[in-house]
């Protein structure tokens, strides 16, 4: 691997592209450290000493950010409202039929859906880093924090304004710099700043374990986290590459003179077909009732069996729920992202088949068959790596949002292997060994 990384740098164009995706993080991580204006950043710092963390939906925001929501940063909305508006625009595509022919369109159309997803990421700016601000004039940011410590001193509507509009340019910089990496970089601009996000808070977390282990100076417990890590590592590059392979076969035509089809290839149908949509799903979904708790005046009974049963994440009641929303929206993601129907109807137009069974609609109905009996084990497989840090890893230290558990090292791993496979791709165009050898 050590060669194939040397091998990649002396390559010109390469080189050129990885030291640019490179010059891209390093702006990304400095603009997760400058405050926007109206913040105190010395109160801020206070906070963050008392051991502050936070959890849902505002937790993944966090994690997503690097942690630069915390600090109310220029970045603190990272590249969340960016991934919540694809999300949108890719259901809406399955409900809308003029979104729908876009993406039939071809290149044209996807760059007009693009267009939209900016627009779209520009108004959940909006929104979010209003409930940002209000959330951090209010206190409700930090669970502890001195008396006397405001976060926004000066709570005027012009100070506020400022404040949203700086977040809201913040995250049209972030989904910038991702699309240049994209453009000009190795490639997956977005998921790679997600990465570094996620990344940037992992040595931290890791020595965070440590310092509050009470066997051996907390290096037993350091241990067990790191063997756990590692086999959730594993685990998770065999799902993600794990795939049903069904084999399809063309008919040969003749058109003219020459001989057309008469080939053999496959339609690869991976395990975790949804990916990681799922699981953000079910975050937000949950953290509603807590944050409508949070916002909710008085004491009546139904806020404080919210706050008992869904605030803190680790009663059963949450535990149970959270998977139960996982598999569904598993089922739910494949259903509308996948069509059989679709599928099978390509096939029998370009003279394709699956061995021993009929084309039409035979065929969309063992694909949708064959799809319903993978995505068990795989939406089985996202709830069980999501409860990890509730489940094992929580008397340790952990919390929902650590590395080696959960949305983070289903993001971690998934986009690692991408990229290596982008990388290995370009070098074997060169003749050169890749990172599998």
């Amino acid at each position: 691997m050590l060669t194939a990384f040397a091998r990649a740098f002396k390559t010109p164009d390469l080189r050129k592209k990885l030291l640019f995706t490179l010059g891209i993080i390093v702006i990304y991580r400095l603009g997760a450290h400058i405050p926007i204006p109206g913040v105190s950043y010395e109160n801020v710092q206070i906070c963050l000493d008392q051991g502050n963390k936070t959890g849902g939906l505002f937790g993944l925001v966090n994690m997503f950010s690097g942690g630069a929501l915390l600090q109310i940063t220029i970045f603190a909305l990272g590249i969340m409202p960016y991934i919540t508006a694809s999300i949108i625009l890719q259901l809406l595509t399955v409900v809308i039929p003029r979104l729908e022919a876009l993406k039939k369109e071809g290149q044209s159309g996807t760059a007009k859906i693009t267009q939209y997803t900016r627009y779209l990421t520009v108004a959940l700016a909006v929104l979010q880093g209003t409930g940002l601000v209000a959330t951090a004039r209010s206190g409700a940011l930090f669970s502890t924090c001195p008396v006397g410590s405001e976060i926004v001193p000066d709570q005027s509507i012009f100070t506020t304004v400022v404040m949203v509009i700086t977040m809201t340019a913040g995250t049209a910089v972030v989904m910038w710099l991702g699309e240049l990496i994209t453009d000009r970089g190795i490639g997956n601009g977005m998921s790679i700043l997600m990465f570094i996000s996620i990344a940037a808070g992992f040595i931290g977390a890791l020595w965070a374990i440590k310092e509050q282990g009470k066997l051996a100076d907390g290096w037993i417990e350091f241990a067990i986290v790191i063997a756990v890590g590692l086999a959730m590592v594993g685990l998770v590059v065999f799902v993600e590459q794990a795939q049903r392979r069904i084999p399809v076969q063309y008919a040969k035509r003749m058109i003219g003179r020459r001989s057309y089809g008469g080939t053999s290839t496959y339609i690869p149908l991976k395990v975790n077909q949804a990916g990681i949509i799922p699981v953000i799903f079910a975050s937000s979904l949950l953290y509603i009732p807590a944050l409508i708790a949070q916002f909710a005046g008085g004491d009546s009974g139904w806020k404080r069996w919210i706050e008992a049963h869904f605030v803190k994440g680790d009663h059963p009641y949450y535990i149970a729920t959270y998977f139960v929303l996982i598999v569904f929206f598993a089922f739910f993601y494949v259903a509308i992202s996948f069509n059989p129907e679709e599928v099978a109807d390509n096939m029998k137009k370009y003279g394709g088949f699956i061995p021993g069974i009929r084309a039409g609609r035979p065929t969309a109905e063992y694909l949708s068959y064959v799809l319903n009996r993978i995505t068990w084990p795989g939406s089985l497989y996202l709830g069980l790596i999501a409860l990890v840090p509730t489940m094992a890893l929580a008397p340790l230290g952990a919390n929902q949002n650590f590395p080696f558990g959960g949305t983070s090292i289903l993001i971690i791993v998934g986009v690692g292997l991408e990229t290596v496979k982008q990388i290995e791709s370009q070098l074997q165009q060169r003749n050169y060994e890749g990172f599998l050898r």
